[in-house]
């Protein structure tokens, strides 16, 4: 894609002047964010889900192998599970997402979601974790690809890179509480189970 994609000619401008241009054009944005309340609440909701899902990647992990006593080699097998399962829900919800719409499809997906990972996280037996772990990989992929159809929906025609951009940025600020949030948690009541399920509240 990036060899045969051809490039926008080069504007010219230096680093300062660049910068100065995509500060004024933020702000111009983040004005016109104010008028678009549809807008703004999504982009503040996928703020909050976003940093439960970065969570549930960064400790999914950690937690299989601290409260399952589980091998690097198993803990890597479970990451490729949860891989081909995401890729799979993707695929499947790629139909969803044309039927009730992407805000729909992102709300059934985030929901079934939590469903699953509390399963997971409540099973007593490592063979019971495997058959339950699987299932949330299969909601993970959802919601980020229906987020990103409703923001191509929702954003004004001819804006769709500055809000594009603005949803990005949302997402990528706060990208800390979720893990934060699963450490201080884990770290209160001293297990990793307690503390996973706490990204999903």
């Amino acid at each position: 894609m990036f060899v045969f994609t051809t490039d926008h000619t080069a504007s010219g401008l230096g680093i300062r002047a660049a910068s100065r241009l995509g500060i004024k054009s933020l702000g111009g944005t983040l004005a016109d964010l104010r008028k678009r309340g549809n807008i703004a609440r999504f982009v503040l909701a996928q703020m909050i889900y976003g940093d439960g899902l970065i969570a549930a990647f960064t400790f999914g992990g950690a937690c299989a192998a601290g409260a399952f006593h589980m091998s690097i080699a198993e803990v890597t097998g479970f990451g490729v599970l949860l891989n081909v399962t995401a890729g799979l829900g993707t695929l499947a919800f790629a139909w969803v997402d044309d039927w009730p719409g992407s805000k729909r499809t992102a709300l059934i997906s985030l929901a079934s979601l939590i469903a699953a990972s509390t399963a997971a996280i409540l099973v007593g037996g490592i063979t019971w974790f495997w058959i339950a772990g699987g299932v949330p990989g299969f909601f993970v992929g959802p919601p980020q690809s229906a987020s990103r159809s409703l923001m191509a929906r929702l954003a004004p025609a001819g804006q769709e890179t500055q809000f594009f951009g603005l949803y990005a940025l949302f997402g990528r600020s706060t990208a800390f509480m979720g893990p934060a949030v699963v450490a201080t948690v884990t770290a209160l009541f001293d297990s990793q189970r307690v503390g996973l399920a706490s990204r999903g509240v």
